[in-house]
């Protein structure tokens, strides 16, 4: 979901802060021009991620904290991205279990290396149909985006040293969306704040109206009310990254139990 309306608002050509805001539908028009090539940027790089989670009581108390911090890396072609566990709870994974880790991801790559060997053609042709399939959810679910939000430019304001413009994403109540991102982004409100001069997201708020319902085995409900963020920096003076995500909500799991949680995850 996050990536999903992090897409939405991530460019802007506006002038500075005393001029009127522009018009909306030529800025909505330029967006879709910039997001053909952020994920491409994003999926290039290297980074390490600190996740924190606490599970927490009725009365939004934490009971318990952990921490795991990983190392992310490229997937391989057509495979989402590779997370190596470094450290749980303060303490460094043991290098037996960091060698087996890679191990394990050696010996994918040795696979891939033997699939291409066998028959080139085969293995880069399911290659280009994941991609192919990957952009076309992607489109899918750009289209539903766009016609479930009510989209409104609503000022400027000032977010961690960047001059922004802030908008508001309220869902249709007559919207009909196609896709499972659009099924679900239905039941939160949005706010978000685009860099002037960069013409990037810097930073999104999604709060839940109502209650969210998944799963086909075990039905969970996320409550109304549960809260997602995600906070963006530039980096290397090249492109824009997430910097900080955070949530916080609760979520019903089959019919007696109860989940309550909120975290962070930081990126370097």
């Amino acid at each position: 979901i996050l990536a999903a309306l992090g897409l939405l608002i991530a460019a802007s050509p506006l002038g500075a802060r005393n001029q009127p805001l522009p018009n909306q539908e030529s800025f909505l028009i330029e967006t879709r021009k910039h997001l053909q090539t952020d994920s491409t940027l994003q999926s290039s790089y290297v980074y390490v991620e600190t996740r924190r989670e606490q599970k927490l009581d009725k009365g939004g108390r934490t009971r318990e904290e952990s921490v795991k911090v990983f190392e992310s890396y490229p997937g391989l072609p057509g495979e989402e991205r590779w997370e190596r566990l470094i450290a749980e709870d303060g303490r460094p994974v043991p290098a037996e279990e960091l060698a087996r880790q890679d191990r394990e991801r050696q010996q994918k790559a040795n696979e891939m290396v033997q699939r291409l060997a066998r028959d080139s053609s085969k293995e880069l042709a399911r290659q280009e149909r994941e991609l192919q399939k990957a952009r076309r959810e992607r489109d899918e679910a750009m289209r539903d985006i766009y016609d479930v939000f009510e989209i409104r430019m609503i000022g400027r304001e000032r977010v961690e040293e960047h001059d922004t413009i802030a908008f508001l994403l309220t869902p249709r109540r007559d919207a009909k969306p196609k896709t499972r991102v659009g099924e679900q982004i239905r039941h939160f409100s949005v706010r978000a704040w685009v860099s002037e001069n960069d013409h990037e997201l810097v930073k999104l708020e999604a709060v839940g109206i109502d209650d969210l319902k998944s799963g086909l085995g075990v039905l969970t409900r996320l409550h109304k009310g549960a809260r997602l963020s995600v906070l963006r920096r530039r980096v290397n003076g090249e492109v824009w990254l997430p910097a900080v995500v955070s949530y916080s909500g609760s979520a019903r799991v089959g019919l007696l139990v109860t989940l309550r949680r909120s975290g962070t995850s930081e990126f370097s």
